[in-house]
């Protein structure tokens, strides 16, 4: 059975001038200020849609990878996921990069980075936005 989340935008006011927030709907955990400078030059303390697919990737792509070495008979002891996402004004969303060290007992680096790739094109984000380039770099820590 499908589970289904929840956010919800508020905007008042015009592009480049206006300002709004993102609320977490279903867990109503946070709500994040969002504007257009936010997007297209500074952060300035508040967020972007950019920057929440960025945290809704790399928390996708570390249960994905952790699910694929599990099954692997190598549960990781940590995994540290980093996502950016490259935005340009007029073009949209140009590229997006992963990169993962992880910890885990009985792989080798080789091994790692199967198991990474294979969660990249597994993780049902990646498999959401597959319309744009998507690189992954991985390190194993031993």
């Amino acid at each position: 059975m499908p589970t289904t989340r929840k956010a919800a935008a508020h905007w008042e006011g015009s592009l480049k001038e206006g300002k709004g927030h993102v609320e977490l709907a279903s867990s109503r955990v946070a709500t994040f200020d969002v504007s257009w400078p936010s997007r297209a030059e500074s952060p300035d303390g508040q967020t972007s849609p950019e920057e929440l697919i960025a945290a809704a990737h790399s928390s996708c792509f570390s249960m994905a990878l952790s699910n694929v070495l599990g099954k692997a008979g190598n549960p990781p002891t940590r995994l540290d996921v980093a996502a950016e996402v490259d935005f340009t004004p007029g073009t949209g969303i140009t590229a997006i990069r992963l990169s993962v060290t992880g910890q885990v007992d009985g792989i080798d680096q080789v091994g790692f980075e199967q198991a990474a790739a294979d969660a990249k094109e597994n993780c049902p984000v990646s498999q959401a936005l597959k319309a744009v380039p998507i690189t992954l770099e991985s390190a194993t820590l031993g």
